[in-house]
């Protein structure tokens, strides 16, 4: 398939590009009143997330909408402890929860991991073939799957929470048995990934969320060996982006991971990231999500502000996820304003 948009694709191979590829975390969804119209006709999230023909639409409609430089795959990183036997529920405005958890050795052993596991996640497959035709080479497609240490904190914890205590508790009272959760679900995620990449994803992001709970011992620990795993195992198939919210500590162990990319939240100083990356690496992000709020000269201002501190090697986004009260014409102001911006001739 030939590439009308391969921006992205360039910038994280470490190619030349005449202006900076953007798209957004949580891009698909939230903002759109057409994806919130779709949402109002269904049971609720998991049967959009589980149906291919509506996942792949919604993952578009930023495409169509704001013309970003690639789609993500609508889908949601607890699919993976879900294929693993353990199942979970979205309520709205309080987020996932699990009916079971893990706390034992016995209740490791019960989980299925690995191909077996993956296999079960034929619906996301199909998501991305579907989404990958429908989209026939417009922008890049990616996929994505929570790094190890987020999918623990919640399979440990059971839902979500401001400090995940009782999945910290393991790393410290039952190490072994968190390296165990943590090679499982590493396993599971290596196959997950792989079935994405050969179903259409060009593109992979790991995305860390709770990374920022973990002290940099206990990150260096815990987290660092199991994203390396990951990226040695799918980068020669394709471009891997580390997405760690909140380790700015931990910059140059997850460069040495070696992926494609590094994300980076709106904490971080980017001349510090590349600093610490050794600017070897491609780096994403970070405006503050909450500057969208701002009228729209300001937001021009602080994207001008942020493109000029990151240099040629930056795919444009949010340090976090869009929410959803932000104006959608807030968000074509970010866009736009990327998309006008040209590097200069070296």
């Amino acid at each position: 398939m030939k590439m009308q948009n391969d921006l992205l694709l360039k910038v994280a191979k470490g190619e030349p590009v005449s202006r900076p590829p953007v798209w957004l975390m949580r891009q698909a969804g939230r903002v759109l009143p057409q994806y919130r119209a779709l949402r109002e006709k269904l049971s609720g999230f998991k049967e959009l997330v589980e149906t291919p023909d509506l996942a792949a639409e919604v993952t578009i409609q930023p495409v169509d909408e704001w013309g970003v430089d690639a789609a993500i795959i609508f889908s949601d990183i607890l699919v993976i402890p879900e294929a693993m036997g353990l199942s979970y529920e979205m309520a709205e405005a309080k987020g996932p929860y699990f009916p079971a958890t893990i706390r034992t050795a016995a209740d490791i052993e019960r989980l299925i991991f690995g191909e077996p596991a993956a296999d079960r996640l034929e619906y996301v497959y199909e998501a991305l073939k579907v989404t990958s035709r429908r989209l026939d080479g417009r922008v890049p497609l990616i996929g994505f799957a929570g790094a190890p240490w987020t999918i623990l904190a919640y399979m440990v914890e059971g839902k979500g929470s401001k400090t995940f205590g009782i999945a910290k508790k393991m790393l410290y009272a039952e190490p072994a048995l968190a390296h165990r959760l943590l090679e499982r679900i590493t396993e599971t995620t290596i196959a997950y990934l792989k079935n994405q990449i050969r179903s259409g994803a060009q593109v992979v992001q790991l995305f860390d969320s709770w990374a920022g709970l973990l002290g940099p011992a206990q990150y260096s620990a815990f987290s660092v060996p199991y994203i390396e795993r990951i990226c040695r195992e799918i980068s020669a198939d394709a471009p891997v982006i580390v997405f760690a919210k909140g380790a700015w500590f931990a910059l140059r162990e997850l460069a040495a991971a070696d992926p494609a990319v590094i994300g980076l939240d709106w904490n971080t100083d980017p001349e510090t990231a590349r600093t610490e990356t050794g600017g070897r690496i491609a780096l994403q992000g970070n405006l503050d999500p909450c500057a969208l709020y701002a009228d729209p000269d300001e937001i021009r201002k602080l994207t001008g502000e942020m493109l000029a501190r990151f240099g040629s090697r930056h795919i444009v986004n949010l340090g976090h996820g869009l929410y959803p009260d932000i104006s959608r014409e807030n968000v074509r102001v970010f866009v736009e304003t990327v998309k006008a911006f040209e590097y200069q001739p070296v």
